[in-house]
């Protein structure tokens, strides 16, 4: 009887890369945000994203945030997607430590992204080898950022010791003003955190829709009679077996659910796979269901967004990043090597020997580089980095396809192989030591912080505190929604923060209590928390606040003082 049991072999190629996935992914995650009696330890060059991802995870584990608020700007519908933080607050809720219930998601996440990449570049060239090189060039970015290390580190014997002692990534554009971005290397998934989890679940979606293509026996069809225009636009049969119809209503309500989790994800996803079917004719009509089946899941969060009024509108801005000034085919072609590498290289001649079939799939994948250098789609352009890391990601499956097949050749092209391999993850290992190497900042948390600890357990889960602190406001980290964060964070996501921060100050500079009053009503305030310990730009009416309110924590040697709103003005305001 056992005998005739088949157990599948398992190539051991395959074994060491998941295990090597699964323990970088959890070290990744764990190394950049860790937790330890009542301390918060984050990574410092993931320090000022957390500072808007914990203020929202807070408000659905301590606080009360349904419908979902932006914790950092109330009062309107959350334009953040907000799935993976809600899903993190859910697991510290119900007493899960925040960072193993922010860092096991966030290392599955990127998990599945490592495992979906393999799969898919194995399944579409038919190639193992395609799939292990596939995972270590998205790994270790192919930029030509090497170029700026050693300008400040010129080749020596101890070049190999710098490289591993280093904590600066040589080239982090726009912001440090070099030409290489800062969004090809690892440390857009650490500040990320919902980012591995979408792509890999785009990528699971992508994959099970187009897996027919590759396979022989993929249909299992019933004829049906069709109008000629539809016959020529569906093609000669249609599928309407029970499996092949849940099938694509699990699909659509996967990319309905990406609206959720990451509105870019959503919107690629999209375009992805209306190419495919614009390329494929098989796949119009699973396309079809996906998309109405997806459209339904996405429209209440739509419907619940249109109540609010973004202050940014949809954008041409050719060129991305490049100085539209100086944009020419010469510095469109010049940027794009120098942050795509060698791997841009690869890929072009990866496209050029690929099978037609393979190069619709790449078609469908290149569009996303196309709209993502026509386009802006949000107020912060660097935001569409998005577009092209997934673009990418189908990119380097083609990059490892050709070098797969220079390395059939002669003893002389499979050196000029290692070469490639060498240069297209050489900028990757050393952005990877300034992760490795990179401080730690730490935050008291609940409940030895006191400031924390006093507003999680004395007010109410749905408060409003009018802030002066921005940055890991003590208020949000106890789960309480602040009235305005750190401008940047809202502005991105196209709220009005200008109007909002006029406002704030006015409030702290009050000096008639019955306008108070009436706005902190209109705006649902209940506290004012006033931080004694900075100085501002702007004037803060302490004495208004010590005469008319009163103090409900703290002294005037304290770090802050909160003023209940709520007591005073339901007893003097008109």
């Amino acid at each position: 009887m056992l005998n005739k049991i088949k157990i599948p072999q398992i190539n051991p190629l395959e074994c060491l890369l998941f295990i090597f996935a699964f323990i970088f992914s959890f070290w990744l995650m764990f190394s950049t945000f860790s937790y330890e009696k009542g301390v918060i330890q984050i990574g410092a060059k993931a320090w000022s994203d957390f500072a808007s991802h914990i203020p929202v995870i807070r408000s659905f584990s301590f606080g009360s945030n349904f419908p979902p608020e932006y914790a950092l700007f109330p009062g309107e519908p959350m334009r953040f997607h907000f799935l993976f933080y809600a899903l993190v607050g859910l697991l510290e809720k119900i007493g899960i430590p925040l960072n193993y219930a922010l860092n096991i998601p966030s290392a599955i996440g990127f998990l599945g992204l490592l495992v979906m990449i393999y799969i898919f570049a194995k399944q579409i060239f038919n190639s193992i080898s395609v799939g292990i090189i596939s995972v270590i060039l998205f790994l270790f970015n192919g930029s030509l950022s090497f170029i700026e290390f050693f300008k400040t580190h010129p080749l020596s014997i101890t070049a190999i010791n710098e490289i591993i002692s280093n904590k600066v990534f040589p080239s982090f554009g726009p912001y440090d003003g070099k030409t290489v971005a800062a969004f090809w290397n690892l440390n857009i998934y650490t500040n990320q955190r919902h980012l591995g989890l979408s792509y890999g679940l785009s990528l699971l979606l992508i994959y099970i829709l187009i897996n027919p293509i590759f396979s022989r026996n993929h249909m299992h069809d019933r004829p049906i009679k069709m109008p000629k225009m539809l016959k020529w636009f569906l093609g000669e049969k249609i599928d309407f077996s029970s499996k092949f119809l849940l099938k694509n209503v699990l699909l659509g309500s996967l990319l309905g659910s990406f609206f959720y989790l990451h509105l870019g994800v959503f919107t690629f996803t999209i375009i992805i796979i209306g190419v495919l079917a614009l390329l494929f004719r098989q796949l119009r009509f699973p396309t079809i269901i996906i998309f109405i089946i997806g459209f339904i899941f996405s429209f209440p969060q739509y419907l619940y967004q249109s109540n609010h009024t973004s202050t940014f509108s949809f954008l041409v801005k050719p060129g991305y990043l490049i100085d539209i000034n100086k944009l020419s085919f010469i510095s469109f072609t010049d940027y794009w090597f120098m942050n795509l590498g060698i791997p841009l290289v690869l890929l072009s001649c990866g496209f050029v020997f690929a099978p037609v079939k393979l190069k619709k799939i790449f078609l469908a994948f290149f569009s996303l580089f196309i709209i993502g250098n026509l386009f802006q789609f949000s107020p912060e352009i660097a935001g569409n980095h998005k577009f092209f890391n997934f673009f990418m990601i189908c990119g380097v499956t083609f990059a490892s396809y050709f070098l797969t097949k220079l390395w059939k050749k002669n003893i002389a092209v499979k050196s000029i192989v290692v070469v490639a391999i060498f240069f297209s993850v050489l900028s990757g290992i050393i952005d990877f030591f300034p992760i490795y190497n990179d401080s730690k900042i730490t935050l008291a948390d609940y409940p030895i912080n006191p400031d924390v600890k006093w507003i999680k357990d004395n007010t109410p889960k749905d408060s409003v505190f009018l802030n002066t602190q921005y940055l890991y406001n003590p208020a949000s980290i106890a789960g309480r929604k602040i009235f305005l964060g750190w401008p940047y964070f809202a502005w991105s996501a196209g709220y009005d923060t200008d109007e909002r921060d006029r406002i704030r100050r006015s409030l702290l500079n009050s000096n008639n209590l019955t306008q108070f009053c009436n706005d902190s009503r209109k705006y649902k305030i209940n506290y004012v928390e006033i931080n004694n310990h900075d100085e501002y730009d702007y004037p803060i009416n302490n004495l208004f606040f010590e005469e008319n309110f009163p103090r409900a924590y703290g002294t005037r040697e304290n770090l802050i003082s909160i003023y209940d709103v709520n007591m005073s003005c339901d007893r003097k305001g008109s």
